[in-house]
């Protein structure tokens, strides 16, 4: 068994199934025994590249040998296990007479990988909708051979191992009796067909990485988790197969100011006492330009106003949520002479207790009483 399956393929342990197939077919090509000039090292070779091909790409099989470091026991018996199967027969059958070589891929068209986006924005163009730019990376179809993968003027041909059908088979002798195996045609890698002449440009894999730049458009009301879908922005498909989608989820920066749970908006603000006591109104910037609060007298510190269709606008459209101004009483840290007197002049009217000597005249007291 080699020591490492992911450096006999060439990939990072983080390596996606496309990658690792991708690795797998350029591999496969190259250290051939019908291609190869020294085909006993090929062969060894070639040998080692399935071995690995066959672990790393079934998940389960993977899932095993990144936790072990092997596949033994790998297989369920019978759908009892951490990692049985639906066809539970042919676990058992794998674990007893050997694990199959990898199933033969589709002949058919295939459709493209789906991609992901990350992409943060701003409350304000969560409220407002907004449009962003993004860029990023994603396999497109070769243009010099139009995704075919074969050189120009040239073609795939059906692979003369298998017929075409990508599955090699082999019968084995057991106690049990006589058991028919099938894998992946070894030739072909399961395409059912072999390019003799790659394409110079992708490399035979019919795919390129190519850079895109998009503009998303992000509808008013959207939330923290959202996802847009942009259909057919996904990976380029194989053997004529459409392409994969990409889907951009949303995250929104935490505000300096507000908070907000679903449509509803939160909002804190000072007043002065005199406010508080009197009634008024409080200015405030709003998301959606200058707002005025109406300050009811004798309010207390930590009320809260709701202003009903401020708040965040549904994607689906309809009414707005609210907007919760929850106010907080600001008490002044310095005082004039005439605001102190004023101030000890209405606690005397309300019969309150107060600190009616400065500092300094406690502490002239202090030193007079030594």
């Amino acid at each position: 068994m080699p020591a490492d399956y992911y450096s006999v393929l060439g990939v990072d342990r983080g390596a996606s199934e496309a990658d690792i197939k991708r690795a797998y077919r350029g591999l496969a090509r190259k250290f051939h025994p019908d291609v190869a000039d020294d085909k006993v090292s090929a062969e060894r070779r070639f040998k080692e590249i399935n071995e690995a091909y066959e672990v790393l790409s079934d998940p389960q099989k993977r899932h095993h040998y990144d936790r072990f470091g092997s596949v033994s026991g790998a297989g369920g018996v019978g759908g009892f296990g951490p990692f049985a199967s639906p066809d539970g027969f042919g676990d058992i059958f794998d674990m007893f007479f050997g694990a199959r070589s990898g199933q033969p891929r589709a002949s058919g068209p295939q459709r493209g990988s789906d991609l992901r986006y990350d992409l943060q924005i701003t409350l304000e163009e969560a409220y407002r909708g907004a449009e962003r730019e993004i860029s990023f990376h994603h396999l497109a179809a070769c243009e010099a051979c139009h995704g075919s993968g074969a050189r120009p003027g040239s073609s795939a041909t059906r692979c003369d191992r298998c017929g075409g059908s990508g599955v090699a088979r082999s019968a084995r002798q057991t106690p049990l009796g006589s058991f028919v195996t099938q894998t992946a045609c070894p030739k072909c890698g399961g395409d059912g067909e072999f390019i003799a002449s790659p394409c110079e440009t992708c490399r035979g894999h019919a795919r390129i990485d190519r850079a895109r730049t998009l503009t998303v458009k992000i509808p008013a009301g959207v939330d923290e988790g959202s996802r847009i879908r942009i259909a057919s922005s996904g990976e380029a498909g194989t053997r004529g197969g459409p392409p994969g989608d990409l889907y951009v989820y949303l995250s929104i920066a935490q505000h300096q100011r507000f908070r907000r749970d679903g449509a509803e908006l939160f909002l804190d603000i000072p007043i002065s006492f005199t406010q508080a006591a009197l009634g008024g109104t409080v200015a405030l910037e709003s998301l959606d330009g200058p707002l005025e609060v109406a300050i009811v007298a004798g309010t207390q510190a930590g009320s809260t106003y709701r202003l009903r269709g401020r708040g965040m606008p549904h994607v689906r459209g309809g009414a707005r949520g609210d907007l919760l101004v929850t106010v907080h009483v600001a008490v002044p840290a310095k005082l004039t002479r005439r605001e102190r007197d004023l101030l000890e002049e209405y606690a005397q009217l309300r019969g309150d207790k107060i600190e009616d000597r400065s500092f300094f005249e406690r502490v002239k007291d202090a030193f007079k009483a030594d």
